[in-house]
């Protein structure tokens, strides 16, 4: 036996306090939940550490000539993004939740399926289908007999174009985010507003909308930072945002230290949209005085008014999801005989390799960072479970960045010891390994994995550790033989979660994968980076499928997430 399997915090018999060695097994849990927290801050902090290292008349020629574009062109993909998924997302939640149409249940559901297709492959798939030679405009060419000067067009590959992508497939973290809240008010509350004389519309905006507000900001701000995290998109428009000046300044200046800099630049704007959204509160708190829940009545619409809501909510499903599946379907059904061959199956089982690893270490130290705060409830412990969730909001290349520099300084230290001493080298032991990808990855998924697992831990009663321990099982049989069983759902559902987080993920894999070891993202970016689009088809219609998963447990939970109602 284990000192962690003989010692449980506040064992003493009869009530007496804890013995040395528990306060002892104590501080080991709290220095598991420290050290965890460290190791996801690390890459973060090692990005400003870098960043203060002078770079000389290198970050002089980047301010001179494209810090500006690069700072204009992010903010305003920042503004046009979220204006965007603040529009569509609560919209549609409002519409879905508190109106009856023909087809609401259906829109309840597949509002949410655009999450499923990256950012990048939903511009990849419009750039096919919408440039000059794409079926949409030779078509209009064709019905017209026009000339390419005879019509407008507008520029795909542009910053609008950027701005209409990312807020395609980003809007269901608001639209989920604010169905939830929507989903939790008490009719009480919305049938007093009415009784008031408050319209459908004054009752939406001074009363729903302002319960739901902290909900819908989180969801906004969630949206913002898989903004800045794009890289496929826009380094395939053309647009220079942060993320391309990272990508360009390491691998085409060679300068690894002005991309450090412009790392940390990128991840102040992310500090500086959860400060927003931290302010954004202020010391406002919006509650429900009602404890009696039932079904929201609802209020049928009919006629034009039906006909709008039903566009309202088939449009983002149009254009985000059926539109660009489609279309990936029917190039793969044409190039899947080339495309489709014993390569193809390896990537596949490269990105299934990489995402499971992922998957299970991002759960097994979820658990850890849970039950610490389960076993030793400090504010210490509970700071460090909130800096490990702080990983998600670290873009791939900011965390690319702060891993690779300081794993590859690492590398080059030890083989030139090695080399002057014995002999021989001992090539990349860290970097440009298995190790550093999915160290990437733990950093920027953890808190997928993490948040799961706390709502499901929450709700085993303290009574079952009791009852574990005075049947003589200390703290880790009781996880693997109580609470793992009972939390098994929640827990698969934590691993599925970054299992298709990791197969989507391009900037970090992209920079942090070893060599010649390429995934089905990587084979989309460089098929597309070929313009062979149709080729690439078959890569990415299996992301979009494996990415469907999620969108279906998600759907659910939203569903039964009303208190005291099974659904909507």
């Amino acid at each position: 036996m284990t000192l962690f399997d003989r010692v449980a915090p506040g064992d003493g018999p009869g009530g007496r306090a804890p013995s040395a060695l528990a306060a002892v097994f104590g501080d080991v849990w709290t220095l598991v939940a420290l050290a965890l927290a460290l190791g996801v801050a690390l890459p973060v902090i090692a990005v400003f550490g870098l960043a203060a290292i002078p770079t000389g008349p290198v970050w002089r020629h980047l301010v001179d000539t494209v810090l500006a574009i690069y700072v204009g062109n992010t903010v305003v993909l920042l503004i046009g993004v979220g204006i965007g998924v603040l529009t569509i997302g609560v919209g549609t939640a409002w519409l879905v939740t508190m109106y009856r149409f023909p087809g609401r249940r259906v829109f309840q559901v597949a509002l949410l399926l655009p999450m499923a297709i990256p950012a990048y492959v939903i511009a990849y798939t419009y750039t096919g289908l919408l440039d000059f030679a794409g079926p949409v405009q030779s078509g209009l060419r064709a019905l017209t007999g026009w000339a390419r000067r005879d019509y407008w067009w507008p520029e795909v590959r542009s910053l609008g174009g950027a701005i209409a992508m990312l807020t395609l497939v980003l809007y269901p973290y608001v639209y989920m985010l604010a169905r939830a809240a929507f989903l939790e008010q008490s009719v009480c509350v919305l049938e007093i507003s009415r009784t008031l004389g408050r319209g459908p519309w004054r009752t939406f905006a001074e009363v729903a909308l302002p319960l739901a507000r902290p909900a819908i900001v989180t969801g906004v701000t969630l949206a913002l930072m898989e903004t800045l995290n794009d890289y496929g998109t826009v380094q395939y428009f053309a647009v220079d945002t942060f993320a391309t000046g990272i990508f360009r300044a390491w691998f085409g200046m060679g300068q690894p230290g002005a991309a450090a800099q412009l790392a940390a630049i990128l991840m102040l704007f992310v500090l500086a949209l959860i400060l927003a959204e931290r302010l954004s509160r202020g010391r406002a708190r919006f509650h429900q005085t009602s404890m009696r829940y039932r079904g929201l009545p609802g209020l049928e619409l009919r006629g034009a008014a039906s006909a709008l809501a039903i566009g309202a909510c088939a449009l983002p499903v149009l254009f985000g999801f059926i539109v660009p599946a489609t279309a990936l379907a029917a190039w793969a059904i044409k190039t899947a005989p080339a495309m489709v061959d014993v390569h193809f199956l390896r990537l596949a089982r490269n990105s299934f390799v990489l995402a499971a690893i992922a998957a299970m270490a991002a759960v097994a130290m979820s658990v850890l960072l849970a039950y610490s705060y389960r076993l030793r409830p400090s504010r210490l412990v509970f700071a460090a479970n909130r800096v490990a969730a702080m990983g998600y909001a670290a873009p791939g290349l900011v965390v690319a960045v702060g891993i690779m520099l300081p794993f590859a300084e690492f590398d080059n230290r030890i083989d030139a010891f090695m080399r002057a001493h014995f002999g021989w080298s001992t090539g990349l032991l860290l970097s440009g390994t298995l190790v550093a990808v999915t160290y990437a990855y733990l950093v920027r998924f953890l808190a997928v994995a993490l948040s799961t697992v706390e709502a499901s831990l929450a709700k085993v009663t303290p009574s079952m550790d009791q009852a574990a321990r005075t049947l003589g099982h200390g703290p880790l049989a009781t996880v693997l033989r109580v609470h793992a069983p009972i939390m098994r759902p929640s827990l698969l559902t934590a691993a599925v979660l970054v299992f298709v987080d990791v197969m989507k993920e391009l900037p970090a894999t992209l920079v942090m994968r070893p060599f010649n070891f390429d995934t089905l993202a990587i084979r989309v970016y460089e098929l597309a980076g070929d313009e062979r689009l149709a080729d690439s088809s078959s890569a990415a219609l299996a992301i979009v499928l494996v990415g469907i998963v999620p969108v279906a447990l998600i759907s659910r939970a939203i569903q039964h997430g009303r208190p005291g109602n099974a659904g909507a």
